[in-house]
């Protein structure tokens, strides 16, 4: 077997440009450590760091083929990082203003005027997360959440099994609850109340 740790940054790309999964796991292996302090100084919590560099390393993989990554491998994932913390943060923002907005409106029965504003944003967010999965697990969703399908229905349409159709739910959700975090995953509720 090739030695990968021998290659180049320069070269690793190439190769990953190609779907070399070796390639990807030696450019993980090489950089996850100082990737994950890195992350860990921008959020002070392990767990959450993890999970950064994770998004990180699936996007790499799911947009090898058209990355344009240049001669810097380490600059080009240190801004990926910073890039997707920021995501986080203006995330988190949009989530703890909404959650305000609702904890404002049970106490006082008032609605603020960005209050429109803010549930747009949260449905562009959550909008993003389903059309980020992938292609028949996102069609599955959108047939049953959107349209209303039964898992049945949903089968025949799609030439598959009910259980098939149920398994891509399951997983649907799991990767929605996991992306979204726990409270903006809730607020998926209000936009497919049939979850």
């Amino acid at each position: 077997m090739i030695d990968y740790s021998s290659y180049t940054d320069a070269d690793l790309v190439v190769f990953l440009k190609t779907g070399d999964q070796h390639a990807f796991t030696e450019i993980y292996s090489r950089y996850k450590f100082i990737l994950h302090n890195h992350a860990w100084n921008k959020l002070k919590n392990r767990e959450e760091a993890r999970d950064l560099i994770q998004e990180v390393f699936s996007m790499i993989w799911n947009k090898r083929e058209t990355l344009q990554i240049g001669q810097n491998l380490s600059g080009y994932l240190y801004s990926c990082v910073h890039n997707q913390f920021l995501n986080k943060v203006v995330h988190q923002s949009v989530q703890n203003k909404y959650i305000s907005s609702i904890k404002d409106y049970a106490e006082t029965g008032t609605i603020h005027t960005d209050h429109r504003v803010r549930e747009n944003m949260l449905k562009e967010i959550i909008d993003r997360e389903i059309d980020a999965l992938p292609s028949r697990m996102k069609q599955v969703f959108i047939l049953s959440r959107k349209q209303h399908l039964s898992h049945k229905e949903i089968a025949e349409l799609m030439g598959t099994t009910e259980q098939t159709v149920k398994k891509q739910m399951v997983y649907a959700l799991k990767i929605l609850r996991k992306k979204l975090g726990i409270s903006l995953f809730l607020v998926l509720y209000f936009f497919y109340p049939h979850l």
